[in-house]
Protein backbone atom coordinates (compact mmCIF):
# COMPACT_ATOMS: atom_id res chain seq x y z
CA UNK A 1 0.00 0.00 0.00
CA UNK A 2 1.73 3.61 -1.00
CA UNK A 3 2.41 6.04 1.66
CA UNK A 4 -0.76 8.58 2.07
CA UNK A 5 0.34 11.87 1.52
CA UNK A 6 -1.83 15.13 2.17
CA UNK A 7 0.88 17.07 0.32
CA UNK A 8 2.51 16.24 -2.86
CA UNK A 9 6.20 16.64 -1.67
CA UNK A 10 8.94 13.52 -1.67
CA UNK A 11 9.34 11.13 1.15
CA UNK A 12 12.79 11.20 2.02
CA UNK A 13 13.45 8.51 4.96
CA UNK A 14 15.99 8.96 7.58
CA UNK A 15 19.55 6.66 7.39
CA UNK A 16 17.74 4.37 9.83
CA UNK A 17 14.52 3.88 7.93
CA UNK A 18 16.55 3.11 4.83
CA UNK A 19 18.28 0.51 6.33
CA UNK A 20 15.36 -1.19 7.38
CA UNK A 21 13.42 -0.34 3.88
CA UNK A 22 16.60 -2.32 2.12
CA UNK A 23 16.77 -4.66 4.35
CA UNK A 24 12.99 -6.28 4.19
CA UNK A 25 13.61 -6.70 0.28
CA UNK A 26 15.23 -10.52 1.74
CA UNK A 27 12.38 -12.52 3.12
CA UNK A 28 15.57 -14.35 3.98
CA UNK A 29 16.50 -11.88 6.04
CA UNK A 30 13.24 -11.32 7.69
CA UNK A 31 12.52 -15.09 8.21
CA UNK A 32 16.20 -15.23 9.96
CA UNK A 33 15.18 -11.55 11.79
CA UNK A 34 12.09 -13.57 13.48
CA UNK A 35 13.86 -16.82 14.40
CA UNK A 36 16.22 -14.57 16.41
CA UNK A 37 13.75 -12.54 18.03
CA UNK A 38 12.45 -15.55 19.22
CA UNK A 39 15.89 -16.72 21.17
CA UNK A 40 15.31 -13.04 22.28
CA UNK A 41 12.21 -13.89 23.80
CA UNK A 42 13.41 -17.34 25.59
CA UNK A 43 16.67 -15.17 26.92
CA UNK A 44 14.11 -12.96 28.26
CA UNK A 45 10.91 -15.01 29.48
CA UNK A 46 12.42 -18.17 28.62
CA UNK A 47 12.54 -19.00 33.00
CA UNK A 48 8.77 -18.21 32.90
CA UNK A 49 7.27 -20.29 30.16
CA UNK A 50 9.41 -23.84 31.04
CA UNK A 51 7.27 -26.39 31.74
CA UNK A 52 9.53 -27.75 34.28
CA UNK A 53 12.72 -27.34 36.45
CA UNK A 54 15.42 -27.86 33.96
CA UNK A 55 17.55 -29.92 36.51
CA UNK A 56 14.40 -31.69 38.09
CA UNK A 57 15.12 -35.58 37.61
CA UNK A 58 12.22 -38.05 37.40
CA UNK A 59 13.39 -41.84 37.33
CA UNK A 60 9.84 -42.97 36.09
CA UNK A 61 10.14 -41.63 32.59
CA UNK A 62 14.06 -41.90 31.80
CA UNK A 63 14.53 -41.45 27.87
CA UNK A 64 10.82 -41.18 27.24
CA UNK A 65 10.18 -40.10 23.31
CA UNK A 66 8.96 -36.91 22.33
CA UNK A 67 5.36 -36.21 21.76
CA UNK A 68 5.01 -37.04 17.84
CA UNK A 69 6.70 -40.40 18.82
CA UNK A 70 3.83 -43.47 19.12
CA UNK A 71 5.21 -43.99 22.43
CA UNK A 72 5.42 -39.91 23.59
CA UNK A 73 3.73 -37.97 25.77
CA UNK A 74 1.55 -34.56 25.56
CA UNK A 75 3.60 -33.81 29.26
CA UNK A 76 6.99 -34.36 27.70
CA UNK A 77 6.64 -32.23 24.01
CA UNK A 78 10.42 -33.29 23.19
CA UNK A 79 11.18 -36.23 25.69
CA UNK A 80 12.97 -36.68 28.66
CA UNK A 81 17.18 -37.75 28.66
CA UNK A 82 18.88 -40.29 30.34
CA UNK A 83 18.22 -38.81 33.86
CA UNK A 84 14.34 -37.77 33.08
CA UNK A 85 14.68 -34.52 32.93
CA UNK A 86 12.66 -32.55 30.60
CA UNK A 87 14.40 -31.82 27.28
CA UNK A 88 11.90 -28.60 26.14
CA UNK A 89 12.79 -26.75 29.73
CA UNK A 90 16.32 -27.47 29.33
CA UNK A 91 16.21 -26.41 25.61
CA UNK A 92 14.67 -23.53 26.64
CA UNK A 93 16.89 -22.31 29.65
CA UNK A 94 20.26 -23.22 27.53
CA UNK A 95 19.03 -20.88 25.05
CA UNK A 96 18.75 -18.32 28.01
CA UNK A 97 21.98 -19.67 28.85
CA UNK A 98 24.11 -19.93 25.38
CA UNK A 99 22.30 -17.17 24.08
CA UNK A 100 22.36 -14.48 26.46
CA UNK A 101 26.07 -15.28 27.20
CA UNK A 102 27.16 -14.85 23.71
CA UNK A 103 25.44 -11.27 23.58
CA UNK A 104 26.94 -10.13 27.00
CA UNK A 105 30.48 -11.86 26.17
CA UNK A 106 29.99 -10.04 22.42
CA UNK A 107 29.40 -6.63 23.81
CA UNK A 108 32.29 -6.98 26.65
CA UNK A 109 34.72 -7.43 23.60
CA UNK A 110 33.03 -4.93 21.25
CA UNK A 111 33.86 -2.05 24.33
CA UNK A 112 36.99 -3.52 25.33
CA UNK A 113 38.06 -3.61 21.46
CA UNK A 114 36.99 -0.01 20.39
CA UNK A 115 38.57 1.23 23.40
CA UNK A 116 42.04 -0.22 22.51
CA UNK A 117 41.01 -0.04 18.76
CA UNK A 118 40.40 3.72 18.99
CA UNK A 119 43.96 4.03 21.04
CA UNK A 120 45.77 2.60 18.60
CA UNK A 121 44.83 4.46 15.90
CA UNK A 122 44.95 7.76 17.03
CA UNK A 123 48.45 6.84 18.59
CA UNK A 124 51.88 6.69 16.30
CA UNK A 125 55.41 5.35 16.67
CA UNK A 126 56.50 2.17 18.58
CA UNK A 127 53.46 1.95 21.27
CA UNK A 128 51.30 1.99 17.95
CA UNK A 129 53.50 -0.55 16.17
CA UNK A 130 54.07 -2.86 18.44
CA UNK A 131 50.26 -3.35 19.52
CA UNK A 132 49.49 -3.59 15.61
CA UNK A 133 52.02 -6.18 15.16
CA UNK A 134 50.18 -8.00 18.04
CA UNK A 135 46.49 -7.61 17.32
CA UNK A 136 47.69 -8.89 13.96
CA UNK A 137 49.28 -11.73 14.99
CA UNK A 138 46.27 -12.66 17.24
CA UNK A 139 44.70 -12.27 14.43
CA UNK A 140 45.38 -15.37 12.75
CA UNK A 141 44.85 -17.63 15.75
CA UNK A 142 41.23 -18.81 15.25
CA UNK A 143 39.08 -17.64 18.14
CA UNK A 144 38.56 -21.51 19.43
CA UNK A 145 42.17 -21.87 20.04
CA UNK A 146 42.76 -18.88 22.27
CA UNK A 147 39.59 -19.52 24.35
CA UNK A 148 41.02 -22.93 24.71
CA UNK A 149 44.62 -22.09 25.67
CA UNK A 150 43.40 -19.23 28.12
CA UNK A 151 40.84 -21.85 29.79
CA UNK A 152 43.68 -24.59 30.30
CA UNK A 153 45.77 -21.91 31.93
CA UNK A 154 42.74 -20.52 34.04
CA UNK A 155 40.81 -23.73 34.84
CA UNK A 156 37.23 -25.18 33.42
CA UNK A 157 34.01 -23.57 34.21
CA UNK A 158 31.12 -21.60 32.97
CA UNK A 159 33.07 -18.28 33.81
CA UNK A 160 36.82 -19.15 32.78
CA UNK A 161 34.93 -20.15 29.37
CA UNK A 162 33.75 -16.55 29.04
CA UNK A 163 36.93 -14.54 29.90
CA UNK A 164 38.46 -16.77 27.81
CA UNK A 165 35.99 -16.16 24.34
CA UNK A 166 35.58 -12.33 25.24
CA UNK A 167 39.72 -12.11 25.04
CA UNK A 168 39.27 -14.27 21.98
CA UNK A 169 37.03 -11.85 20.50
CA UNK A 170 38.37 -8.49 21.33
CA UNK A 171 41.45 -8.49 18.81
CA UNK A 172 38.24 -8.44 15.91
CA UNK A 173 37.17 -5.24 17.27
CA UNK A 174 40.60 -3.94 17.84
CA UNK A 175 41.81 -5.08 14.28
CA UNK A 176 39.34 -3.66 12.77
CA UNK A 177 38.37 -0.16 15.11
CA UNK A 178 41.82 0.94 14.35
CA UNK A 179 41.58 0.42 10.67
CA UNK A 180 38.51 2.47 10.19
CA UNK A 181 39.94 5.41 12.97
CA UNK A 182 43.47 5.59 10.88
CA UNK A 183 40.70 5.89 7.65
CA UNK A 184 38.92 8.31 9.13
CA UNK A 185 41.67 10.58 10.56
CA UNK A 186 42.37 11.71 7.04
CA UNK A 187 39.11 12.64 5.90
CA UNK A 188 38.13 16.47 5.89
CA UNK A 189 35.72 16.45 8.37
CA UNK A 190 38.25 15.60 10.91
CA UNK A 191 40.88 17.78 9.93
CA UNK A 192 38.02 20.53 10.19
CA UNK A 193 37.36 19.26 14.02
CA UNK A 194 41.11 19.01 14.96
CA UNK A 195 41.54 22.56 13.04
CA UNK A 196 38.51 24.26 15.51
CA UNK A 197 40.39 22.88 18.74
CA UNK A 198 38.67 19.42 19.33
CA UNK A 199 40.68 16.89 21.58
CA UNK A 200 40.76 13.54 20.37
CA UNK A 201 38.21 12.47 23.00
CA UNK A 202 35.78 15.01 20.92
CA UNK A 203 36.69 14.19 17.66
CA UNK A 204 36.06 10.10 18.75
CA UNK A 205 32.66 10.73 19.46
CA UNK A 206 31.08 13.33 17.49
CA UNK A 207 32.90 12.73 14.30
CA UNK A 208 34.06 9.05 14.25
CA UNK A 209 31.95 7.05 16.32
CA UNK A 210 28.89 7.84 14.79
CA UNK A 211 30.05 6.62 10.90
CA UNK A 212 31.28 3.70 13.05
CA UNK A 213 28.18 2.41 13.82
CA UNK A 214 27.60 0.48 10.59
CA UNK A 215 30.83 -1.12 10.87
CA UNK A 216 30.15 -2.34 14.60
CA UNK A 217 26.86 -3.61 13.49
CA UNK A 218 28.61 -5.89 11.00
CA UNK A 219 31.13 -7.26 12.94
CA UNK A 220 29.07 -8.15 16.66
CA UNK A 221 26.76 -10.26 14.33
CA UNK A 222 29.36 -12.11 13.18
CA UNK A 223 31.18 -12.26 16.33
CA UNK A 224 27.87 -13.12 17.84
CA UNK A 225 28.23 -16.36 15.94
CA UNK A 226 31.34 -17.30 16.16
CA UNK A 227 30.64 -16.86 20.44
CA UNK A 228 27.89 -19.48 20.08
CA UNK A 229 29.65 -21.64 18.99
CA UNK A 230 33.01 -21.17 20.83
CA UNK A 231 30.94 -21.28 24.24
CA UNK A 232 29.02 -24.38 22.88
CA UNK A 233 31.67 -26.28 21.82
CA UNK A 234 33.66 -25.44 24.67
CA UNK A 235 30.99 -27.02 27.05
CA UNK A 236 31.12 -29.68 24.56
CA UNK A 237 34.71 -30.68 25.64
CA UNK A 238 33.94 -30.35 29.40
CA UNK A 239 36.03 -27.23 29.17
CA UNK A 240 32.88 -24.43 29.63
CA UNK A 241 29.86 -25.16 31.59
CA UNK A 242 29.96 -27.94 33.73
CA UNK A 243 26.91 -30.59 33.84
CA UNK A 244 24.01 -30.73 34.84
CA UNK A 245 23.85 -26.85 33.81
CA UNK A 246 21.50 -26.87 30.71
CA UNK A 247 23.98 -25.45 28.53
CA UNK A 248 23.62 -26.66 24.76
CA UNK A 249 26.92 -28.06 24.38
CA UNK A 250 26.84 -29.39 27.64
CA UNK A 251 23.62 -31.16 26.65
CA UNK A 252 25.55 -32.14 23.48
CA UNK A 253 27.80 -33.82 25.75
CA UNK A 254 25.58 -35.69 28.21
CA UNK A 255 23.41 -37.10 24.98
CA UNK A 256 26.33 -38.95 23.15
CA UNK A 257 26.15 -42.10 25.82
CA UNK A 258 22.71 -42.69 24.35
CA UNK A 259 22.61 -41.02 21.36
CA UNK A 260 21.79 -44.48 19.37
CA UNK A 261 18.97 -45.21 21.77
CA UNK A 262 17.62 -41.98 22.42
CA UNK A 263 18.90 -39.96 19.31
CA UNK A 264 16.25 -36.80 19.93
CA UNK A 265 18.69 -36.09 22.88
CA UNK A 266 21.36 -35.21 20.74
CA UNK A 267 19.04 -34.04 17.82
CA UNK A 268 17.01 -31.38 19.57
CA UNK A 269 20.20 -29.11 21.31
CA UNK A 270 22.25 -29.65 17.41
CA UNK A 271 19.32 -28.32 15.70
CA UNK A 272 18.94 -25.24 18.44
CA UNK A 273 22.32 -24.36 17.94
CA UNK A 274 22.15 -24.74 14.10
CA UNK A 275 19.05 -22.54 14.12
CA UNK A 276 20.98 -19.57 16.49
CA UNK A 277 23.53 -19.67 14.31
CA UNK A 278 21.58 -19.84 10.62
CA UNK A 279 19.78 -17.18 12.19
CA UNK A 280 22.41 -14.60 13.32
CA UNK A 281 24.02 -15.14 10.31
CA UNK A 282 21.09 -14.96 8.34
CA UNK A 283 20.30 -11.45 10.08
CA UNK A 284 24.22 -10.58 9.62
CA UNK A 285 23.80 -11.01 5.60
CA UNK A 286 20.57 -9.37 5.50
CA UNK A 287 22.43 -5.92 7.15
CA UNK A 288 25.62 -5.98 5.46
CA UNK A 289 23.24 -6.03 2.28
CA UNK A 290 21.41 -3.39 3.50
CA UNK A 291 23.61 -0.86 4.32
CA UNK A 292 25.67 -1.79 0.86
CA UNK A 293 22.76 -0.92 -1.41
CA UNK A 294 22.04 2.22 0.90
CA UNK A 295 25.13 3.53 0.14
CA UNK A 296 24.91 2.82 -3.60
CA UNK A 297 21.65 4.44 -3.78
Amino acid sequence: MSRFNLYQEEFHPSPLQHTWLEFKQSHIALMGLWCLGMFVFLMIFGPLIAPFDPLEQNLNILLAPPAWSSTGTIEHVFGTDSLGRDILSRLIHGCQITFGISLLLVLVAMLLGVAIGTAAGMSYGIRSSVLNHLMDSLMAIPTLLIAIIIVAILGTGLVNSMWAISLALTPIFIHNTRDFVRKELQKDYVIAAQLDGASKIQIFFHSILPNMVELLVMRGTLALSTAVLDITALGFLNLGAQAPSPELGTMLSESIEVAYMAPWTMALPGGTIFLMIMSINLVGDGLRSALRNRLIR
